[in-house]
Formats: structure tokens, sequence, C-alpha cells
């Protein structure tokens, strides 16, 4: 926390309690789409793990027979459309410049689900009803989104990150209070497999003694040569030497769990989230790999997305494809199912 920025939290704060009062008192209008909706978003800026757990819920769904659309806003996308809609498809392919990396990724991993990307989840909404038959909505980092009316809040807290009401934005990583818990319907706890959550579950209780928590680790399934494509096993490299690179919220996170894998990491550098690589701006860490006698430098899958560089090395780069694992997964569903019955009977 950056304690020289404490007053401009201060009024962060006071700002984020008159947005929520002006919806909450009617001044500022909320819409209800016709079908039920759930949002998985976090209490404070990104890096906690959202992206595996929207694709574990829209698998969840589909395998329950229920027919999902994803509403996300696009965050860092640089194209000037409006609105995006990305159309179920075999072998889906997104550009993250006209998306976004986070929902190009999910194209890719979800092509039987409809997303679409716009800053009015509203209007996306009503189209992926209107166009595609869904019958519930998952809502892309939407728990602060007030404009949307939802009837499940998914929150998600890293456990390898502390929550303290004095480190808001911009002082710190936080968007809102704990107190804002209160408002959550089910709490994911991420990342348990790098630190002990029963100190955040403590303090989830302490703001929502009703919220369903439940905890998940991150499983490295396998690692693809992003030049190649080929596709290696998620112990093919365990003990040799890695170098590793990311651009995302939590890269500490990230080399701690390459760490827990079984690589060695002889050197690690991180970039800003959603960071685009351009040129030959690797080519420093693709020398010093091949220098220091790396086996392979690793990276995360949604770097992966935003890698347009022509330099390549004698050592493969790979992307480390992951998935929420949630520890007692039948819970989890039935907490879910049981509360989008009522609301899609309702609609």
């Amino acid at each position: 926390m950056n304690r020289l920025l404490a007053p401009l939290a201060a009024g962060f704060k006071l700002g984020v309690a008159i947005r929520r009062a002006a919806y909450r008192r009617g001044w500022l209008q909320t819409h209800r789409l016709n079908r039920p909706v759930v949002s998985v978003g976090n209490l404070t800026t990104g890096g906690t793990g959202k992206t595996p757990l929207v694709r574990y819920i829209a698998e969840t769904l589909l395998n329950r027979g229920w027919k999902p659309s994803i509403l996300t806003r696009g965050y860092g996308r640089r194209s000037g459309q409006e609105m995006v809609v990305l159309t179920p498809a075999e072998e889906r392919k997104a550009d993250p410049l006209d998306v976004g990396d986070e929902p190009a990724l999910l194209a890719r991993a979800l092509p039987q689900v409809p997303i679409v990307v716009c800053a009015d989840r509203y209007r996306a909404g009503l189209l992926a009803e209107d166009r595609f038959n869904v019958d519930v909505h998952i809502l892309d980092d939407g728990f602060q989104h007030w404009a949307l009316a939802r009837d499940i809040d998914v929150v998600l807290l890293d456990v390898t990150q502390e929550l303290s009401d004095r480190a808001l934005l911009p002082a710190g990583r936080q968007r809102e209070t704990c107190a804002a818990l209160i408002r959550a319907h089910i709490v994911v706890l991420t990342r348990t497999e790098l630190g002990d959550p029963k100190p955040l579950e403590d303090r989830v209780r302490q703001s929502n003694p009703q919220a369903a928590i439940f905890h998940s680790s991150t499983k490295l399934c396998e690692l693809v040569d992003i030049h190649s494509g080929r596709v290696y096993s998620p112990t093919a490299f365990q003990g040799e030497p890695v170098s590793a690179f990311c651009g995302v919220g939590n890269p500490k996170a990230f080399f701690a769990d390459l760490r827990k894998w079984g690589f060695s990491l002889i050197a690690e550098e991180s970039f800003g989230d959603h960071h685009v690589y351009i040129g030959e701006e690797l080519l420093p860490i693709i020398t010093g790999a091949e220098e220091s006698a790396a086996k392979a430098i690793v990276t995360t899958e949604k770097d992966a997305m935003n890698f347009k560089l022509s330099a390549r090395g004698k050592i493969p780069i790979l992307a480390c494809v992951i998935k929420t694992e949630i520890h007692t997964a039948e819970e989890f569903e039935k907490a879910l199912i049981s509360r989008l019955k009522p609301a899609r009977q309702g609609s």
C-alpha cells in the first residue's frame, strides 16, 4: 500500500459510496435482463483467477444442459467497435486487439458459448438472448457493475493477497471495502495451493456469515509451444531449468505456481497486466535464457494471446494451460444451480 496516496483513496471510497447510493435510490437505473445473470467478480483489481473461473462456471452450466452466454467489456481491447459478437463456432479464434486478451482466451476455450463484448452489458445481454436464445448469462468482472441486475454474485479472493480497507485504489488494489462482501452469494478463495485460506475465510465470515465459501486451486493441464503449437505434458520440463515471464495481475503467484508445479526457475520477468508484446521486446529474455542453459521459457496462456513477436530462439516458449479446480465441486455446483433454478423459472 502506498501511504502517500491514502488521501486519494479516501476520495475514491467516497466516490464509490455515492455511486452505489445513486443506483440503490434509483437516481441511476439498474436494468434487468430476461434471463438470469451470474456475476463473476473481484473485490480487488485483477489477478485473482477470474477468467479460469468464468470458464469453469460456463462448462458446469453446459454440462447441466444450460445455454450460457458471456458478457464482457473486453478490458484492454484496441478496437473502435462499440460491440463485438463472437458467434459459436468450432476452432473459433478472436483477435485480442479487437476483443481483449481474456475474451479471446475464453473464445478459444469455449467455442460453443456466444460471447458479446460491449461496455453496455445490458445491450449485450439482450442481443445474446435474441440471437442465440441463451437461458443464462455469465457477467465477467461484474461485482461493481451495478447497471445490470444479477441473480448470483460470485466473488473471488486470492489467498496470497491480504485484504485491508486502507488499501483502496489508488493507494492499494481494493475496489471496495470488505463490507461490500455482504452482497456476495458465493465466495471462492483462489490459489489455496499457495497459502492458508483460513485467515481470509474468517474475514469473509465477519462481513457475510451467509455466503457459501469454497476453496480452489490452479491446475497445470499442459504446455503449448507458442510458435509451433506442439503440446507437452505438464511434467515434461519438471525439474528442468527454465526462464519465466508474464504480464498478469499477480505475477508473484504465477512464479510461485511454477515452482509448485516442479519447474526450476532461473529467471523471472514481469510486465504490466494485459501487456501486449511487440517487436523484439523479449529478445533479451530469450538471449538470457539461452546463455544460462535454460531448457525452455514459460509464460501464461493469457500472455500467449498478446504474443506478436517475430523473435525466436533455440529453446521453446511455452504457454501454461491451466484450469481452476474447486475442492468441493459438487457442493459448488449445487450452490450455483439452486440459486439459478428459481431465477430461470421467474424469468
